[in-house]
């Protein structure tokens, strides 16, 4: 239900202004009248058979004083209301510039900003933060354009493979459906993990969880376990160590974080006699969870797209190990949705060095 429009808030600054200044007014006549008219007698004294004037009594003052004070309350009043008007409007000028820019912003224009100059006040601060806000939604707003983009493409691909194999099977009824089965089979488990993947990005991203206290070396080593035998099959040595690192988080997210770094690093290793080293640490205000592993050299503008969606490595393979490309995308989502920070770094002797930095919580 709309409200009715009130009274503006320049307006009501206006009337504060000048009902201080009335006030003051009021204040300044009391004053005088406490604390100097006191002093004059209140009656007019005559000496008896002399011509001698009279002096001048209170109330014969305040006579005289009243209808000067009268119009200098209504010159008070009438120059309260002017200079609060114009005092107003130029103390909610960057106001008006905030609130266009958020008329602009809802209507969907992302990309202006209010760059308020000046000295660094409260609306100062405010246009800041606003500019801030703006520029992270922009880039959100961009950033879900991309994942959806991506994400209908990545669907559409086992769609389209089973739409193949179903009109192959129906009109080629003499085919072996044993063969279009088994690729119906594994199109079909792509197309699930692919949706599973995206369901988990999205609990991450709405943090839609129950924190709870988490070892990251007990997780790590479960991890380890986990993936062991695909990393003997892929002859790769598997190294877990470090020190009990507890926080708190969602041990299943936090699971599936540790999981599906480990398995980066063995699926993007050396052909063979590659290594993935994973360790734990605890600093004084975090832990610390690190996965390296050997590889080909990595560029930093390789390396800069690796957390985005449906990135792959260096190249887009597929593979039995391949993944569905959102494996980084979801670690760094995980990260985010515990306050922590992934940060991703180039070795000097090939490979990558993932860590992820949580907040530390006493044991």
């Amino acid at each position: 239900m709309d409200r009715p429009p009130g009274l503006s808030v320049r307006f009501k600054l206006t009337l504060s202004y000048a009902g201080f200044l009335m006030v003051a007014g009021a204040l300044l006549l009391v004053v005088v009248w406490l604390f100097l008219l006191r002093y004059v007698p209140e009656t007019t004294f005559r000496m008896p058979g002399r011509m001698v004037p009279s002096n001048p009594g209170r109330y014969d003052l305040w006579r005289a004083f009243a209808p000067k004070a009268a119009l200098a309350a209504g010159f008070l009043l009438l120059f309260g209301l002017v200079g609060g008007w114009i005092l107003a409007g130029r103390m909610l000028a960057p106001l008006a510039r905030i609130t266009e820019a958020t008329r602009r912003a809802e209507k969907g224009s992302l990309s202006h900003r209010i760059e308020m100059d000046g000295r660094r006040d409260e609306f100062r601060e405010l246009a800041d933060a606003f500019d801030t806000m703006l520029a992270r939604l922009e880039a959100q707003v961009a950033e879900q354009q991309r994942f959806a983009a991506n994400a209908s493409h990545e669907l559409r691909t086992p769609l389209a493979v089973t739409q193949t194999l179903l009109d192959v099977a129906r009109n080629d009824t003499s085919r072996d459906t044993g063969e279009l089965v088994e690729r119906l089979h594994t199109v079909n488990a792509r197309a699930i993990e692919l949706t599973e993947a995206l369901l988990l990005l999205t609990r991450a991203d709405q943090r839609s969880f129950t924190k709870e206290h988490v070892d990251l070396s007990l997780i790590a080593e479960e991890a380890a376990e986990t993936l062991l035998p695909l990393a003997e099959k892929r002859g790769v040595t598997l190294e877990t160590s470090g020190d009990k690192a507890s926080t708190a988080g969602s041990p299943a997210l936090l699971q599936q974080m540790t999981t599906n770094l480990v398995h980066n690093a063995i699926a993007h290793n050396l052909p063979e006699n590659g290594s993935v080293w994973v360790t734990t640490s605890v600093r004084p205000q975090s832990v610390v969870l690190t996965v390296e592993n050997t590889g080909e050299k990595l560029t930093p503008q390789l390396i800069s797209t690796l957390t985005e969606p449906f990135q792959r490595g260096s190249r887009r393979v597929r593979t039995d190990h391949a993944g569905v490309g959102l494996g980084l995308a979801i670690v760094k989502s995980i990260a985010r949705a515990h306050d922590g920070v992934l940060t991703l770094t180039p070795r000097a002797e090939g490979g990558l060095r993932v860590t992820v930095r949580l907040p530390a919580v006493p044991a």
